[in-house]
């Protein structure tokens, strides 16, 4: 039956009526629900069970409702979790159908969730996929979603004559024209953002660039600076600017007035004419130029790096690659939120299986390139209510204008990402989680090995990432050679790692001691409050060499090209799609 599948969709594929990812997700779809419905004529008893407990709330809801008719106040049967946003307003509480509706959806979608997240005999990445496609189906039936069944949404309308539906399908339509070919519901308002004006403004300069990326020294505001540079290696999934919003949220300008000379890649947004660059190009034309054209720009032969995500994955494979080469221009490393072990993949793994990547293979092959935004959507649906739902009823239904969010524009501002580079990514570390597998993965002609990497190395992984989860970014630690420390912050992907120490929020925990079971290193841990910032900078002080006359970009061997933030950080996913 896979066989014929397969066929079916390559079949679709090839006469352009459907996008080959579409199909493979949608006969993912169609095999969880498949998978449902034989469980529940397998195991007729449990489903029994089930039903009659979904039975006891339903009949505990009449009970409740018939008490609010008479006039009677009763606890309701149940309530949406505290974080929940779809039924806060008033309206739904105040208005008893509206009340009983939105309660009968909790227990029926509770009780649907809860019967798949219990259905026997199934590996966990099944039930993950599972659950996931279950959720996306509940998410999707909420009343909150529809003009008809939201209280609060006919209020709204009768208040403005309709005028709300009116300014949401005007912002419908100008999100469309947004994103030609690929809908993603709007987040914020564009128009209140500029990269350059008032986003990615700390003073720079770029001072080398080839075709996959320009690198940015940015100017000092210290008269003296450490000796080793700091080169920062960020995400090409998304742009670098994440680390550079606003000078008093930007991680790069505090570093610059620590007395750092900062330098960063800026990665190009790549389209179809780049499909061939694979892992070894993102390596050699990246990290390693960016190291070559560091030493030119400062006359220093070492010097301290960063990567963040993908970025971190991609300078521990250079780390490993270099040492095969016995080459020593890193002092230090620090990962950030950073996979090395893919063995747990956190919420994007229910996309990682060989059927579904096949399906995006056949796609990268036609077009050249995944496009940055049907990532953004494929990561948004990871947390659909808050990051889909949640917008489709404001904007679209409440006729409510995005409010102006740097995170947010920044979040719907992606990259496209190359096809061999992103299958080799997709394959080698999601799917064969070959990283880690002492020279099992080849890269740039050299086997390489992470045991091997003799770099001190600070990592930081965040406690509630679902992208890169701490437990899985603590196993890559643990294969990583050399003097390795963890540090775990609070929160998530992107606020446990910009968090400025002005805003005194999360805190970090602490252990030198690296034991083999993440959860006896959280159990014996210390909390510090505040940010890991100035912990980092601690411990970065051993590497970074003594003071030394401030840099002005352009006044060591590399002269000015532009000024920061540069031309690649500007071209938009829909434009480089064209080139």
């Amino acid at each position: 039956m896979r066989r014929s599948q397969e066929q079916l969709e390559k079949w679709l594929g090839d006469t352009g009526l459907m996008e080959d990812t579409k199909l493979a997700t949608l006969t993912e779809m169609s095999d969880a629900y498949r998978a449902m419905a034989e469980d529940l004529l397998l195991h007729p008893l449990r489903f029994a069970g089930a039903e009659l407990d979904l039975t006891r709330k339903h009949l505990a809801l009449s009970y409740y409702t018939l008490a609010r008719v008479v006039g009677k106040d009763r606890e309701p049967v149940v309530e949406a979790e505290r974080d929940d946003r779809r039924f806060q307003a008033e309206d739904w509480r105040k208005n008893l159908p509206f009340d009983v509706l939105q309660q009968a959806y909790l227990i029926n979608s509770r009780a649907f969730l809860g019967w798949v997240e219990n259905m026997e005999g199934l590996p966990p990445a099944s039930r993950d996929q599972m659950l996931f496609y279950a959720r996306q189906l509940t998410s999707a039936l909420s009343p909150s979603n529809y003009p008809v069944t939201n209280p609060e949404v006919l209020r709204i309308t009768w208040e403005r004559k309709g005028m709300n539906l009116v300014d949401g399908g005007r912002q419908l339509l100008e999100d469309v024209r947004q994103n030609p070919s690929l809908f993603n519901v709007g987040m914020t308002d564009r128009s209140a953002f500029e990269v350059g004006r008032n986003l990615a403004t700390t003073p720079g300069k770029v001072v080398y660039q080839n075709e996959l990326m320009q690198l940015i020294q940015y100017t000092p505001s210290t008269e003296k600076v450490s000796k080793r540079p700091l080169l920062i290696v960020p995400p090409w999934i998304n742009k670098y600017y994440i680390l550079d919003l606003t000078a008093r949220n930007s991680f790069i300008q505090w570093l610059v007035n620590q007395g750092q000379t900062v330098f960063i890649i800026s990665w190009r947004n790549p389209g179809p004419s780049l499909r061939n660059k694979g892992w070894d190009d993102y390596m050699q034309q990246g990290p390693l130029e960016a190291m070559a054209a560091v030493s030119e720009a400062t006359g220093e032969d070492r010097m301290n790096v960063i990567g963040y995500c993908i970025g971190g994955t991609l300078l521990g494979s250079t780390l490993a690659w270099l040492k095969k080469k016995r080459r020593n221009p890193v002092a230090s490393a620090t990962y950030l939120t950073t996979l090395l072990d893919f063995s747990d993949p956190g919420g994007i793994g229910v996309f990682i299986n060989d059927h579904s990547i096949r399906g995006i293979e056949r796609m990268l092959a036609r077009k050249g390139y995944l496009d940055g935004r049907a990532m953004a959507f494929t990561f948004n649906l990871l947390r659909e209510n808050e990051l889909f739902w949640s917008f489709w009823t404001n904007n679209y239904l409440k006729g409510e204008k995005p409010a102006a969010f740097d995170l947010l524009y920044w979040n719907t501002d992606g990259t496209n990402l190359p096809a061999k580079m992103h299958s080799f990514y997709l394959r080698e570390m999601y799917l064969n989680n070959r990283l880690v597998q002492p020279d099992s993965l080849t890269v740039a002609g050299e086997s390489i090995n992470l045991s091997e990497i003799d770099v001190p190395s600070f990592f930081l992984s965040a406690r509630q990432d679902h992208i890169a989860k701490w437990k899985t970014t603590y196993k890559g630690a643990l294969v990583h050679g050399g003097n390795v420390r963890f540090v775990l912050s609070g929160s998530g992907h992107i606020a446990g790692v910009v968090n400025p120490p002005y805003k005194e929020k999360y805190g970090f925990w602490t252990n030198d001691t690296l034991s083999p079971d993440s959860d006896v290193w959280l159990d014996n841990a210390e909390h510090h409050p505040g940010s890991w910032w100035p912990h980092w900078l601690e411990w970065l002080g051993q590497y970074t060499g003594k003071p030394v006359p401030a840099r002005v970009p352009g006044n060591g061997k590399l002269e000015v090209i532009e000024d920061a933030p540069g031309s690649y950080v500007r071209m938009k996913a829909a434009q480089a799609a064209s080139t």
